[in-house]
């Protein structure tokens, strides 16, 4: 039944044959260029110091453990991509790796959510921002063709228990072992943009 449901959504979402033009720039655009806004995010929030660096170390950690753990699954449960399966249409290239959870999804859902729960005001901000832009990123990914709905589903349900994780007493008591660290490795690299003015310390 489950499968049944992800070929309907598939069928429905899928682009058509013939796909050109500004909607399929435009899809490309969304399922390859916006999951920048997640570096984006990070640096900025970094940049910013204060209690933003926390809350980007959280965020970033928290992707790092979805994305680890899509690979543990994709290791363990190979599912064929639709251009592999040879169904509906694909106008982007891509691996023929396995296709669940999607990659994308989780790194800029992990991302989302850990900034929008945030109590952090332009973490909140930014979290809020991206969390449209990544249900446009899992849209144009099916869109093109490469990859399921239930790809997306997969890429929630692990983005949002690493958000979870994010804010557990382990991964607070892990952020204020590494914060300082990461601080100190940031003042001595970028010591000459620091040193005149243009970052914060």
């Amino acid at each position: 039944m489950f499968e049944h449901l992800n070929l309907t959504l598939f069928a429905a979402l899928n682009a058509h044959a013939g796909l050109a033009g500004w909607r399929l720039l435009g899809a490309v655009f969304a399922a390859e260029w916006l999951i920048f806004m997640v570096p984006c995010s990070l640096v900025l929030l970094w940049a910013g110091a204060g209690p933003g660096r926390e809350v980007a170390l959280r965020a970033f950690l928290a992707a790092l453990c979805a994305l680890a753990l899509n690979g543990l699954i994709g290791h363990l449960w190979y599912s064929p991509r639709p251009f592999v399966a040879e169904i509906g249409h694909t106008f982007m290239f891509h691996d023929p790796d396995s296709s669940f959870p999607s990659d994308h999804a989780t790194s800029i859902l992990s991302v989302a959510l850990v900034l929008a729960f945030s109590q952090v005001a332009l973490a909140r901000r930014l979290g809020l921002v991206m969390l449209p832009l990544a249900l446009v990123v899992a849209w144009s990914r099916v869109y093109l063709g490469v990859h399921w709905p239930k790809d997306m589903i997969g890429a929630l349900l692990v983005s949002g228990a690493m958000a979870l994780a994010a804010y557990t007493p382990l991964a607070q008591a892990a952020c204020a072992r590494l914060l300082p660290a990461l601080e100190s490795v940031y003042r001595r690299v970028l010591a000459l943009p620091i040193g005149r003015g243009w970052l914060r310390p």
